[in-house]
């Protein structure tokens, strides 16, 4: 005889795609950490060639190559924890863990904040571009000389990626909004106090 109580309740889509989703987005973060440092070199290099035409002195021109290259391992660094942060929530959804949920919102929202920081700060440079003295007009040329430093992809990518990724934040918030989401895990919370 079977009760309908021990029959096991299947995962809801909504659940699975929103793990697939963290996955996916964990991928891409590690993708786009590899390809933030492969860029790195030639960034560089590209970067010194044309620092050599500014009036910048060789130790002004050292600093942001250290700067950027700290920046970037640090934010490659960064990117890849979220990445793996992203694969253990999966991972916590699909086991049916209330607190993956949870956590799951709170880095949706983080994400988002994030984001939206970064867009602001990136607006609010183009509206108003940084004003140096007379005396640091070297240090001036050198930052807009490290913008066209970069590869003519990089802009592109990055704003791809970001909008990708604040998408799927979205996304798996809602989809773990969802009325059959909400009834598995309220299920799982039930069977946890009998």
């Amino acid at each position: 005889m079977s009760y309908p109580d021990q029959v096991p309740v299947r995962r809801p889509v909504a659940v699975t795609t929103a793990a697939a989703l963290l996955g996916l987005m964990a991928l891409v973060a590690g993708v786009y950490a590899v390809t933030t440092l492969l860029a790195l070199g030639g960034t560089i290099d590209r970067f010194r060639a044309a620092a050599t035409g500014t009036a910048a002195d060789p130790g002004d021109i050292d600093g942001v190559v250290r700067l950027l290259r700290l920046g970037t391992i640090g934010a490659a660094m960064l990117t890849v924890l979220v990445g793996l942060l992203l694969v253990g929530l999966a991972g916590g959804l699909l086991a049916r863990r209330r607190a993956a949920r949870i956590g799951v919102w709170v880095v949706c929202g983080l994400g988002l904040l994030a984001g939206g920081c970064a867009l602001v700060t990136l607006v609010g440079q183009r509206a108003r571009p940084l004003r140096l003295g007379v005396g640091d007009r070297g240090v001036a040329d050198l930052f807009g000389t490290l913008g066209d430093a970069y590869p003519s992809w990089w802009v592109p990518a990055n704003a791809g990626v970001s909008a990708g990724q604040a998408l799927g934040y979205l996304v798996v918030a809602a989809l773990l909004a969802l009325p059959p989401a909400n009834a598995w895990f309220a299920r799982r919370r039930a069977e946890e106090q009998q």
